[in-house]
């Protein structure tokens, strides 16, 4: 309480002109967050996240900004527009998510910085994909590779990943393994660049592409004893919890395609326990991609040759009431 007051008054005492301390503020807080946003309840940011956005806007609004300040805090305001149009989405709330998205593009071009650009068409992309709007989702996955054609950074390999995960869900088999196989090709060129180095959901990892690779997989609705193997490899990967990659959210979804995968395979006791960890996350971290993603699996056992099946039958209804609670349950 201490820290937030001193940081408040230095911030005040700049504000006749955006002093280097309130600039270097902002931007330890942008990086703080971003590298905590995957690991933690979304209540446990969201209130800084919100504050140092609308001190960004108050100082581009200001007109006190130094000509060479300005495009650092453009390219501020579009991380932490972005950040925050994840948590929308998070929150089960496309539509704010998208209008953060668009903001977060604008501030991107006004910062001049193309790979923020592209960044937030991989973002429009989750949006869709998770808002079950797979052909926009391919859309702006494209449109962000054609954006970042000249790129090395890990979003280029995002963008592919992306466009795999879309393609499933249109049934494209022959999109979903060239796009699989781009990823890896461009994963062999990637060079960091500051995106990467920001960390948190502007960074695709190795472990993150081999989930985004067997889910396009799994959601083309067949599989065999070698995706399951694929798929167990990939839930393996965010086995711990002290890796610097770990994030609980692509953890639910590779359980969550494991248990899908086995289902395929008619391993109804398999799927019940790839599932089991995603059912006993708390309230507060039962964002809408993971109930998305179990919401797959209650379809599958619906609807599968397992369906009458008793344990079939009692998964679906803890599934049920698992995904009935409102998202991440954000205390007042």
């Amino acid at each position: 309480m201490a820290a937030r007051r001193a940081i408040r008054f230095a911030m005040g005492a700049e504000r006749s002109e955006v002093g280097q301390e309130t600039l270097s503020y902002l931007q330890d807080e942008v990086h703080r967050i971003a590298e905590i946003y995957i690991r933690v309840p979304l209540a446990t940011v969201l209130d800084d996240l919100t504050h140092i956005q609308d001190e960004t806007f108050r100082l581009l609004e200001s007109g006190r900004a130094k000509p060479s300040q300005i495009r650092d805090l453009y390219l501020l305001a579009a991380l932490e527009s972005g950040m925050l149009a994840k948590a929308s989405h998070d929150l089960g709330d496309p539509q704010s998510a998208m209008m953060q998205a668009r903001t977060a593009a604008v501030c991107a071009d006004q910062a001049e910085h193309r790979g923020m650009s592209t960044w937030v068409r991989g973002l429009q992309s989750l949006i869709s994909y998770w808002a079950d709007r797979p052909e926009d989702a391919l859309h702006y996955a494209r449109r962000g590779t054609s954006m970042g054609a000249d790129l090395r950074g890990s979003v280029t390999v995002w963008l592919a990943g992306l466009e795999a995960r879309a393609a499933a869900l249109l049934g494209d088999t022959e999109t979903v393994h060239a796009a699989n196989r781009r990823a890896e090709e461009l994963r062999e060129h990637t060079q960091a660049d500051d995106l990467d180095t920001v960390g948190g959901n502007f960074r695709f990892p190795q472990v993150r592409q081999d989930y985004y690779t067997v889910e396009a997989c799994v959601l083309l609705g067949d599989g065999d004893a070698n995706l399951v193997r694929r798929t167990e490899q990939a839930a393996q990967g965010f086995s711990d919890v002290n890796d610097p990659h770990w994030a609980f959210g692509d953890q639910a979804g590779a359980q969550s395609d494991l248990a899908l995968a086995r289902l395929y395979t008619g391993d109804l006791d398999g799927a019940a326990e790839a599932v089991r960890p995603v059912l006993d996350l708390p309230p507060n971290q039962r964002n809408a991609g993971i109930i998305g993603s179990v919401q797959r699996v209650r379809a599958s056992l619906t609807h599968g040759p397992v369906r009458n099946a008793l344990t079939a039958r009692e998964l679906c209804e803890e599934i049920a009431v698992f995904s009935s609670r409102p998202a991440l349950a954000l205390p007042n």
